[in-house]
């Protein structure tokens, strides 16, 4: 009986052996599993940290302390600091109060408070980032680019022309995937349930990637094996283009199209006319 109750496990054995178990499950966890900095694209761990601070005094209240959601806004993880770009920077966020669709106005944060927050969420879990120029901008090639003499003029009226090709293109592709909604122009139109696509005038063209990236609102998303970055740069190039067109004179009206144009001559030419058959016939020989 004494040799059995010597070979008796300490009470505490269970509870150390659970204890070293535990510690040990963690130490490999911690190995294994990538840190939130991992995901921050590069940013510093000062951006980071700005960025959380900004993001917990101004946006924490709607979409939760950890960005996780609530009921009066969606989670942002995942979402990438293109998202927080596009909303922050063309002044949706934060909302001044909820409705059908966040209207814009002017920004309420800098460019650098924005960065890092945009820092921050991309921290918390990848997703589409901010664009650099070479993926949404196409410049216009001037003629003081090219040496002169007759071989610059050449090379400068090839490289136009090469311009314009890919502006042409940008078109086809605005009007087939856009203008349902922003119209052919990009001067927007009207949508359901109180909804509307935004004119695009105006607009940077970083903001149209990241509308196009990340689907805001009802927007659908275009990801870049639908239109490539080349793509997308045409169709801003193309945007660019028509909205810097010189007005030659005479009504646009508003730039919709044939709906808007026949409505007016409608209203006006059937109009007109019934006018004019009223005013015959007060105006005519009456019979006796």
């Amino acid at each position: 009986m004494r040799l059995l109750s010597s070979r008796r496990r300490h009470p505490a054995t269970r509870a150390l052996l659970l204890a070293l178990a535990l510690s040990v499950m963690g130490v490999l966890y911690a190995t294994v599993a990538p840190t939130p900095a991992s995901n921050a694209d590069g940013q510093s761990s000062t951006q980071v940290a700005e960025g959380e601070a900004l993001y917990k005094v101004g946006c924490a209240s709607c979409h939760g302390l950890n960005a996780e959601g609530t009921s009066q806004g969606p989670t942002l993880i995942g979402v990438g600091s293109a998202s927080v770009d596009f909303q922050m920077g063309t002044g949706r966020m934060p909302a001044t109060a909820p409705g059908a669709q966040i209207p814009t106005k002017p920004k309420t944060y800098s460019d650098e408070e924005i960065a890092a927050i945009g820092a921050y969420i991309d921290s918390l879990d990848i997703g589409v980032t901010v664009p650099k120029p070479s993926q949404y901008s196409l410049e216009k090639p001037v003629r003081s680019q090219f040496p002169d003499g007759h071989d610059g003029d050449t090379a400068y009226q090839e490289s136009l022309d090469e311009y314009y090709r890919v502006v042409a293109l940008g078109g086809e592709l605005f009007r087939t995937n856009c203008s349902a909604c922003h119209n052919y122009q990009g001067t927007g139109g009207a949508l359901p349930e109180g909804k509307y696509a935004p004119s695009l005038e105006g607009v940077e063209g970083k903001h149209v990637w990241e509308a196009m990236r990340t689907g805001p609102q009802q927007m659908p998303v275009f990801s870049e094996d639908v239109i490539s970055d080349e793509e997308a740069a045409a169709m801003i190039a193309y945007l660019n283009d028509i909205h810097g067109q010189r007005n030659n004179g005479g009504l646009t009206l508003g730039g919709y199209g044939p709906v808007g144009e026949g409505l007016w001559a409608w209203i006006i030419g059937i109009g007109g006319l019934c006018c004019f058959a009223v005013w015959i016939t007060r105006k005519g020989v009456r019979a006796k």
